[in-house]
């Protein structure tokens, strides 16, 4: 019952698919295929930032474009996009291997990390990507994949936004080289990652305010974040700037850890007009910088 109940839940992310084209699409075939889409306006010999957006649990790449929608900022600030897709679990749901939490419920083994990476690499390979500006995006599950990439290839991430997610539980699993930048949104009223911390199938994941507060720590940030102005409107259901910053400050390498608190936010809120762009402005505020 409670199986059904989350791939239900789990994110109602999986909205309807891209129905537009862009002229601009690149398709990478192989065993698991991906699409980038460049810029109108990309030029070959200039370093750009690359973002990687992930889904949730039950959904992939196409739903996760449809949710976030990045294209008219990534556009504007001539951002290299993919939207890959997780590997399938023996019900056919979408999903990444993150932690133990979330939500590789076969324990089947699967190298996201490995996939990433590769994905990196190769677009890496064939356009200019500046690589201080390589960034991972997720939802859900796909929260949870980011800081498993920030914590285990932390000298190839200079930050993430993770929605909905949560770091490991267990502080020794995230060993990072590098300091990464972290924004953890997280909505108060999340019924399904709770914003207080829980538990999926026994395994175990922290708080929105540890999860920041375990990056505050890895980035040698002062001894607590402070409250900063303004609130954002991220949740366009909700009136008003319903959404509060905690921002970690005096960070390593120009770093932060930062919560974005939607008062009375569920697990999945609908993109206000300023979403996108908030969250593409806190990206390319923290490129990684040398040591």
């Amino acid at each position: 019952m409670f199986r059904a109940r989350l791939t239900v839940l789990i994110l109602l992310i999986s909205i309807l698919p891209i129905t537009q084209s862009h002229a601009a699409d690149v398709v990478y075939p192989g065993d698991r295929p991906f699409t980038l889409i460049l810029p109108s306006n990309y030029q070959l010999n200039v370093p750009a930032p690359l973002i990687i957006a992930l889904h949730g649990y039950n959904s992939n790449g196409q739903s996760a474009a449809t949710y976030f929608q990045l294209g008219k900022v990534a556009d504007e600030n001539e951002i290299l996009t993919v939207y890959p897709s997780g590997s399938k679990d023996s019900n056919g749901l979408g999903f990444w291997n993150a932690t133990p939490a979330c939500c590789n419920f076969d324990s089947g083994n699967i190298d996201d990390e490995a996939y990433l990476i590769s994905i990196i690499d190769a677009v890496s390979k064939d356009y200019s990507v500046d690589p201080a500006r390589v960034y991972i995006l997720g939802a859900s599950n796909g929260g949870f994949m980011a800081h498993r990439m920030a914590c285990n290839q932390s000298e190839r991430i200079a930050a993430i936004v993770s929605l909905a997610g949560a770091t490991f539980s267990n502080p020794k699993s995230c060993q990072p080289t590098s300091p990464v930048s972290v924004l953890e949104i997280h909505g108060s009223n999340d019924q399904l990652i709770t914003y207080t911390g829980g538990y999926l199938f026994g395994n175990a994941y922290p708080s929105a305010r540890k999860t920041i507060d375990l990056w505050g720590k890895r980035n040698m940030c002062r001894k607590k974040p402070s409250r900063v102005l303004p609130r954002l409107d991220l949740d366009r259901k909700l009136s008003g700037a319903e959404t509060t910053v905690l921002r970690y400050k005096g960070c390593k390498s120009g770093t932060t850890a930062e919560l974005w608190s939607i008062t009375k936010g569920k697990h999945t809120p609908e993109p206000s007009a300023k979403f996108a762009e908030s969250i593409v402005g806190f990206l390319l505020s923290h490129p990684k910088k040398s040591p």
